[in-house]
């Protein structure tokens, strides 16, 4: 059962629609909110949307997800879902989010981040366990200024050889 109910997407501040608007929107919360932006690798997004009042946010995806973050060596697994209270350097009330430990898969509650933004990233499970890592587990390299420099140049160089064209024409 949905978490999202019609009442709720009525009084979003935010709805948006696709993967990549969702992908772009929920990375720019996550940096407002000083929470490390790889920290919702989720793919194929359908919706998200938050309202600002209550700080509840939403991510709708296709299906599930697991993402393996390398540098800690930690399985997670993204539902269908993922609902959750933000504010800064906090997530709470969780929910469609579990990581693996050991051979357990425990659904994780809060996420809190001590001394912003190199320090250090703890996740609470509703099973009471928690676990800290560095917060530079969970950034990804921001990779949309490199490829809007690459877009610049292709543009130059079709424009340089689009006036190279006219001046031999000429």
């Amino acid at each position: 059962m949905s978490l999202i109910t019609e009442e709720i997407k009525a009084k979003a501040d935010e709805l948006y629609y696709g993967d990549e608007m969702c992908r772009i929107k929920s990375r720019e919360l996550l940096k407002e909110m000083d929470l490390p932006n790889g920290l919702l690798p989720m793919k194929d997004m359908e919706e998200c949307g938050m309202v600002k009042e209550t700080g509840f946010v939403w991510l709708k995806q296709k299906k599930s997800y697991t993402h393996k973050f390398e540098d800690i060596d930690r399985l997670v697994t993204y539902g269908t879902e993922v609902t959750a209270y933000v504010e800064k350097n906090k997530v709470k009330k969780l929910t469609g989010v579990k990581a693996k430990e050991l051979l357990l898969w425990l659904p994780l509650c809060d996420i809190y981040v001590n001394e912003p933004p190199n320090g250090k990233i703890t996740f609470k499970s509703t099973t009471g366990l928690s676990r800290t890592f560095p917060v530079s587990a969970f950034q990804v390299e921001e990779k949309v200024k490199d490829e809007e420099e690459k877009d610049n140049k292709e543009k130059e160089v079709v424009k340089a050889a689009a006036a190279a064209i006219e001046v031999k024409e000429v």
